[in-house]
C-alpha cells in the first residue's frame, strides 16, 4: 500500500485541481472572493505538481542530477522523500488553511500566496542558474503561481483584509515552509549523499 502511494500520489493532482476548482468557482467565488483566492493557491499548486511529476514530469531526476550533482535519477531524493515533502504541505496544510480561513478569518490563508510565489520563484532562479535550462514546474510557475500569488497579495493588502502584523507573519510562515524544503535537500540529503559516498 505504501509503495503504491509513493508511486502514484501525484496522479491525483489533475482530478483534485479540476473538481476543487469547479466547486469553489460555483460556490465560493461570488460569496467570498478573497476566500476563493485562497483556495486557488492550492489548486494552482496541484497543477504545478502535475507539471513537475506527470507531464512532462521528471522533477526528481532534474533535482538529483542538477541540484544534488547525483548520477542517479532517484537519489538522494527518492519517491518516498518527495511524498513526505509534498503531502503534508500541499495536500493538507494549504487546503486546511482555506477551510480554517472560512471559519476563523481570511488571515489564516494569506501565507499560501507568499509560499506559492517563493516556490515558483525558485523555479525561475533554477532556470537561470542552469543556463536557461527548463526545469519541471517552470511553466506553471510563470503562468499561474507567480501572477496569481501577486494578485492575491495585492487584493488582500489593497482591500485591508489583513493587518500589517498578519502580513508579516504570513511572510514568515511562507519562508519557513519554503526553507523546510531547502533544509531537507541541502541540510539532510546532500550530507547523506556525501556520507554514503565515503562509506562506499
Amino acid at each position: 500500500m505504501k509503495k503504491w502511494l509513493y508511486d502514484n500520489w501525484m496522479r491525483a493532482t489533475p482530478f483534485l485541481a479540476i473538481y476543487t476548482f469547479i466547486l469553489v468557482f460555483l460556490y465560493v467565488r461570488d460569496a467570498n472572493y478573497a476566500l476563493y483566492l485562497i483556495w486557488l493557491q492550492g489548486i494552482i499548486y496541484w497543477i504545478h505538481e502535475f507539471e513537475e511529476y506527470i507531464l512532462p514530469g521528471g522533477f526528481l531526476e532534474f533535482f538529483n542530477r542538477n541540484m544534488m550533482s547525483s548520477n542517479q535519477a532517484e537519489y538522494p531524493l527518492s519517491k518516498v522523500g518527495s511524498f513526505w515533502i509534498n503531502i503534508p504541505l500541499v495536500y493538507f496544510a494549504m487546503p486546511f488553511s482555506a477551510v480554517i480561513a472560512h471559519f476563523f478569518g481570511l488571515e489564516w490563508g494569506l501565507w499560501t500566496a507568499y509560499f506559492s510565489f517563493l516556490n515558483a520563484f525558485a523555479h525561475v532562479v533554477m532556470f537561470f542558474k542552469f543556463g536557461r535550462k527548463y526545469n519541471p514546474g517552470l511553466i506553471i510557475s510563470i503562468l499561474l503561481n507567480i501572477p496569481v500569488a501577486i494578485y492575491m497579495i495585492w487584493y488582500f493588502l489593497s482591500n485591508d483584509l489583513v493587518s500589517f502584523n498578519v502580513n508579516v507573519i504570513s511572510i514568515i510562515v511562507a519562508i519557513l515552509a519554503q526553507a523546510s524544503m531547502m533544509i531537507y535537500g541541502f541540510g539532510f540529503l546532500k550530507p547523506k549523499m556525501e556520507k554514503d559516498a565515503i562509506c562506499k
